[in-house]
Formats: structure tokens, C-alpha cells, sequence
């Protein structure tokens, strides 16, 4: 097989990409990014014994390392020279980790020579299939795919100034297990639990970030409409970003909307004091060739969900990337100066403003609006009605319907999920996921609407915030005696730290769909059956039964 891929849902057969990815990767692109993914390893291995001897270790070193791993994330950077460059970068930084003589590393912390001849040669050895035995295989992806989706979780708070050196060293540590791992699937399973737990603190460093940064989230009534000026489209997951093109383009005659897993973005009240922000365009983000043909202005894809746009699309001119995305073609915006958030340090947007100046304004799509904004704080703020209603019965259920949305058809399976659930259920989502319902007639239970829209996947903190709040109000000893259940539609690597994060607070009884991750092999699903009750998904009649019953 020309590569091997299986870390998305969409993975061809359920069993692994093999000869070009779904998501549009081809073989070339695939081995780079394994190898980027190989020498990450070994240079985390390296710092690791490093501090272990007492020697310096850049300062950087895992800021560099997360912003690696989130580069390899499913649909984030389709630019494989980008990714050859930084793989290079990966290496001149293995030698200047100094060592004393004698220390056993593993080869990926070793490696010097980046020449195209030594790197050819590499490539295709170090792939997930290196490792051959399906368990170890199978539990050290689930341990990479955890990484590489706390990794995004850091990246962006980072961006915020939010960093915590104990979760940093955390980081390292993992990533240089996998360096070379144990051969011993209780102790990877025990890694994996780890990730989890790292992943937790990722999800509230980053929470904490955002507030702190854009205030708490508001339920916020948000457009769907098009207005009559030029726009820029902004898609991805990065609020800096976004703040900083507001920021520059507020008096430029040009609307900002939002795309995709950025929607939440309208419920911050920092970013929504912006009067050029005026609402979301289009859908989820596998619907992006029909949304960015029609918006006419340029788009800013600020982090993954990227589909690469086909040679003839009219929009691939006006296709723009940053940070941890890219794609060949597009017009890279550079990372801001060194500095902190509120320092002055920006991006420069100034050529996608002049773009967006040249363009018509965006071809209505719908009409209309939604509703978003319920985090955490904002559900525990309505605590008390809430209670009420679950104790009068008004509210028999909770369901979690978190996630990715995506293009296979099995994924209808949530809208008629969500339209047959009983009108005594309240839904709460994070994630594009909820593009499958926000938009239906679903009504509310005395005032409470039955879909609580918490925000983007990086937002699943709310989530897990909510259920323990639950459980100190009413009194109970198990998270899982809650009225609540988990039906999460998975993609890509940020719903893997999600679940492990899940599984770490004790969470059992987690359905995952539309299908179960490629990577889990038989042995690895029995041991999370029996000890988590993880499940798949089945007929939505079936499912609701069980998840009532």
C-alpha cells in the first residue's frame, strides 16, 4: 500500500485509507506527515531525558511540539512542503537538545540528517503500521490521535497567553512514551487514561482562556442572512484570529461572518460588541465547496476542516489560510509577532481586507437565526429552573449529542435521532455535530429550549462541567445516576481527547457513531466494553428505547 491512514471516521471501509485519503490527502502528503509525526516523538524522547539529567531544554520545545501535532490533525494543512520544512526544523531542534554519552534513545531521537536522500528512505518505514502487533498498534493510536487533539485544545490557548508549564511537561512525557512504547497494553491503557486527564485540564485551560479573553458565552440570537456588503468568511476554530481581523478590518466597509465550528464566536461578548459581525454563513464544514462558491468574498480558514478545493472552483483564488492550516494554493497570512494578546501584536489581514473590498456581497444562502451561547456558565446560571423541571418531570432526560459532524449519509441518523426524541428531552451539543438539528422546530420546555448549544468542540469543557454540577445539586454519589446519556458523533482527533477525557471522569455507557474508530482494534473494544460500557449505534427506534429505558 502506497500510505495508511485510519485516525478519521471516514476512513475507507472502516479500516484504513490506503491509497489516497477521504479527506484529500495523497501518499506524498501522508508520509510527511508521518515522518513530522515520527521526529515529534523522538524530540520530545530527547527532552525528556534531557530535564531527566538535568540539562537545558528550549523553553519552546512543547509549544513547538503542539503546534506539530496539531498540523497533522485530520483536513488542517494540506501543504506538504510546509510540512517537509518543519520536519527539517524538527531535526536541527534534535540537535541542539545536548545529551550526556550513553543514553539508550530510540532512533527518532537520533536522527540528523535531514537531507531529501535520508528522509525518503524514513518515510515510509515509520508510518502506524511500524508497529505490527493490532493491540499495541491500536492502543498507542488511541494514545497519539488523545495527543494530537489536546494538542489543538493548548495550541489555542496559547494563543490567549494561556499556558501551563506542569500540562506542557504532561505533554512531553506522552509523546516521548510513544517514542517507543511499552509492550504492555495495561500500561498503554493506563497512558491512555492519562491523556484523558491531561485532557480535562487542556479543556479548562482553554475554557478559562476564552472567558477571560471574550467574557462568558451569552445566549445570543445569530443570523443566518446575507447582507448587502462585501464579506469575509471565517471558518476553523481560532478566536484570535478572529478577534484580530475584526479588530482590523472595523472600519473597512467589509461584514465578518462566521462558518462552521466558528458560529460560537457570536455569543462572546467581546467579539460581538463588533458591529461588523454579523452572523453565520452556510453550514457545517463538509459543506464548504456550495458555501465558499456562493459568498463570493474571500475565506479564512484559521484551523482544520479544510476540504481541499477542486482545480476549476472559482473561491480558490479567495482562499486564505493560517496558523496550523494550509493549503498549496492559498495565500498564507504569517503568525503574528511575538507579544501578548492586548500588546498590539496582530496578524496582518490587510490583504484578504483588500480582497474582500473588490467583491460582491454573499448570495443568500437561508433566512433566519439560531440560537447559541449556552456553555457552562450560562446552563448553571438557569441551575434552579432546570432542577425544577428535571424534579416536577418536565425534563425526564439529558442527552449529550456532541461531536463532528461529516459527510456520510449514516450520519442522517442524528437529525432523525433528534427529531424522534421525546419532547421531554433537552439535547445538549458542542461541535459542528449540531448542524445535523440546531436547525429544527425542536421548541423548548418552559422556556428551556431542548437544544443547548455550548459552542465548538473546543468547547466540550461545558459539558463536562455541567454533569458534575448536576450531581452536586442533586445530591448523588455517581456522575452516572444522572438523567443524562451520551450519544456523540465522532471525525477526527479533538472527539478522541473528548471521550478519553470523558472516560477519565468516570463516564460510562458513552454510545459513539456513526460508526466505532478503525484504530480500536477487537481486544481494545472488548476492555472498553466490559470496563466503560462504550457502545456503538444502531436503528434510531432501537437507540431510543435503550437510552429511555
Amino acid at each position: 500500500m502506497s500510505m495508511f491512514c485510519y485516525q478519521c471516521q471516514e476512513t475507507v471501509g472502516n479500516k484504513g485509507c490506503t491509497m489516497r485519503g477521504v479527506c484529500g490527502k495523497d501518499e506524498n502528503l501522508a508520509r510527511e506527515q508521518d515522518l513530522l509525526i515520527w521526529l515529534s516523538k523522538g524530540l520530545a524522547a530527547r527532552a525528556v531525558a534531557a530535564r531527566k539529567a538535568g540539562l537545558a531544554v528550549p523553553a519552546d520545545t512543547a509549544s513547538y511540539l503542539i503546534e506539530s501535532l496539531f498540523t497533522t490533525i485530520t483536513n488542517a494543512n494540506f501543504d506538504a512542503e510546509a510540512i517537509r520544512k518543519r520536519s527539517r526544523a524538527t531535526v536541527e531542534r534534535l540537535k541542539g537538545v545536548a545529551l550526556p554519552a550513553g543514553l539508550d534513545l530510540p532512533l527518532s531521537a537520533t536522527c540528523f540528517d535531514s537531507s531529501d536522500v535520508a528522509f525518503a528512505a524514513l518515510a515510509p518505514t515509520v508510518g502506524l503500521l511500524a508497529e505490527a502487533e493490532e493491540d499495541i498498534r491500536s492502543l498507542t493510536s488511541l494514545s497519539l490521535f488523545g495527543l494530537k487533539g489536546l494538542a489543538a485544545y493548548l495550541h489555542h490557548a496559547e494563543a490567549l497567553d494561556a499556558v501551563d508549564e506542569k500540562l506542557d511537561a504532561s505533554f512531553l512525557e506522552y509523546l516521548a512514551l510513544l517514542a517507543e512504547p511499552p509492550r504492555d497494553a495495561g500500561l498503554l491503557t493506563d497512558l491512555v487514561l492519562k491523556i484523558g486527564q491531561a485532557g480535562v485540564a487542556g479543556m479548562a485551560l482553554l475554557d478559562g482562556a476564552n472567558t477571560g479573553a471574550y467574557g462568558d458565552p451569552e445566549i445570543t440570537t445569530v443570523s443566518l442572512s446575507a447582507g448587502k456588503r462585501p464579506g469575509i468568511l471565517v471558518s476553523g476554530h481560532d478566536l484570535r484570529d478572529l478577534e484580530d481581523l475584526l479588530e482590523e478590518s472595523k472600519d473597512s466597509g467589509v461584514d465578518i461572518y462566521t462558518h462552521s465550528e466558528m458560529l460560537p464566536a457570536n455569543s462572546y461578548p467581546r467579539l460581538k460588541a463588533y458591529k461588523h459581525l454579523v452572523g453565520n454563513y452556510g453550514s457545517s464544514w463538509w459543506h464548504q465547496k456550495e458555501d465558499f462558491e456562493a459568498f463570493n468574498g474571500p475565506i479564512l480558514m484559521t484551523t482544520n476542516c479544510i476540504v481541499p478545493p477542486l482545480e476549476g472552483a472559482a473561491y480558490r483564488a479567495r482562499l486564505f489560510t493560517t496558523g496550523a492550516a494550509g493549503f498549496p494554493s492559498a495565500v498564507h497570512i504569517a503568525d503574528r509577532p511575538a507579544g501578548k494578546r492586548g500588546s498590539g501584536s496582530r496578524k496582518d489581514f490587510s490583504a484578504i481586507i483588500a480582497l474582500a473590498k473588490t467583491c460582491q456581497p454573499p448570495r443568500a444562502l437561508e433566512q433566519g437565526t439560531v440560537t447559541g451561547g449556552f456553555a457552562h456558565a450560562q446552563v448553571l446560571a438557569l441551575a434552579d429552573k432546570v432542577i425544577a423541571a428535571v424534579k416536577s418531570g418536565a425534563i425526564r432526560k439529558f442527552v449529550v449529542m456532541a461531536g463532528c459532524d461529516g459527510r456520510m449519509k449514516s450520519r442522517e441518523y442524528y437529525t432523525e435521532f433528534a427529531k424522534a426524541l421525546p419532547k421531554d428531552t433537552v439535547i445538549l451539543t458542542a461541535g459542528c455535530a449540531k448542524y445535523r438539528y440546531n436547525k429544527l422546530p425542536l421548541g423548548d420546555i418552559g422556556g428551556i429550549p431542548r437544544v443547548l448549544d455550548a459552542g465548538q468542540c473546543n468547547d466540550s469543557y461545558s459539558l463536562v462541567m455541567i454533569a458534575p454540577a448536576l450531581q452536586d445539586a442533586f445530591g448523588l454519589k455517581d456522575v452516572n445516576e444522572l438523567p443524562i446519556v451520551y450519544n456523540i458523533a465522532w471525525y477526527e482527533q479533538k472527539a478522541v481527547i473528548v471521550l478519553l477525557a470523558l472516560l477519565s471522569l468516570g463516564v460510562k455507557n458513552i454510545h459513539l457513531g456513526p460508526s466505532l474508530p478503525a484504530f480500536l482494534s477487537p481486544t481494545v473494544v472488548e476492555v472498553l466494553v466490559k470496563n466503560f460500557g462504550i457502545a456503538g449505534i444502531g436503528a434510531v427506534d432501537e437507540d431510543i428505547k435503550a437510552f429511555n429505558g
